[in-house]
């Protein structure tokens, strides 16, 4: 069963506003999208922030590597006049101030879990940690909860090992030939996917053994409505004005 939104606006906007930062989170909301997908990192100082590139210079102004500089710093940093001039002045937001603007709006939060090289265990436990302390009232009301999702098999068993009580899910490229052992051990409740590389019958696998099954980045409500029918869950898009959120 698939407790979760169905359409995610990834990194906050898709490409209608500077991914990962507080306007986009503003922009998905202005389509309707209260459901998001965004990355968390950490700074130098162990701090997690939503960015999804590890080194500086594509959205973030900047030389070198997130991990090189303090949350602080990276806050004043340039992350929106890339996009456009009205979005000038957007720097990398906190992961704090991120769940702020997604609790008092209602939001719902896929928490992509983006460690740099070498910092995977760190940044599961870290990730982990800071998302239950943010939802320490609605873990012991039993409510519904962000999702923590990763490529990183580490940083998945960090996450477990920090915080059992929240929900996982494995994200991959192509689902390998071992998913079922894989996602036994690591006590994820999904798969994530990249839609090309998903069929059919490797839907119907998955959804067979009980898991949710989600994709990303669906651009076209046609494929939308195909991986649908196929049994897909969810998916994250880009394209906020041409899918409808559900």
């Amino acid at each position: 069963m698939w407790p979760y939104p169905r359409t995610l606006a990834h990194r906050g906007g898709g490409t209608l506003a500077p991914e990962n930062t507080l306007a986009a989170l503003r922009c998905g909301l202005a389509y309707g999208y209260r459901a998001v997908e965004f990355d968390v990192m950490l700074a130098a100082d162990g701090v997690p922030v939503v960015v999804h590139d590890v080194a500086l210079g594509r959205t973030v102004a900047g030389r070198g590597a997130v991990s090189d500089h303090t949350a602080a710093q990276l806050g004043a940093m340039e992350a929106g006049a890339w996009f456009g001039p009205a979005f000038a002045g957007e720097g990398v937001p906190t992961f704090a101030a991120v769940v702020e603007y997604c609790r008092a709006q209602r939001i719902w939060m896929n928490i992509e879990i983006k460690p740099a090289p070498g910092c995977d265990a760190a940044t599961g436990e870290a990730v982990a940690r800071a998302t239950r302390g943010y939802f320490a009232q609605e873990i012991a009301a039993g409510e519904s909860l962000p999702l923590l999702s990763s490529f990183s098999i580490a940083a998945l068993q960090a996450a477990r090992e920090a915080a059992p009580e929240l929900a996982r899910g494995w994200l991959v490229e192509a689902i390998p030939a071992d998913w079922l052992e894989t996602a036994k051990e690591l006590g994820v409740v999904a798969i994530h996917c990249d839609h090309q590389q998903l069929t059919p019958a490797l839907a119907l696998e998955v959804k067979g053994e009980g898991l949710g099954l989600f994709c990303y980045t669906v651009n076209s409500p046609e494929r939308a409505s195909d991986l649908l029918a196929w049994g897909v869950d969810g998916f994250c898009t880009d394209r906020i004005d041409l899918i409808k959120p559900v």
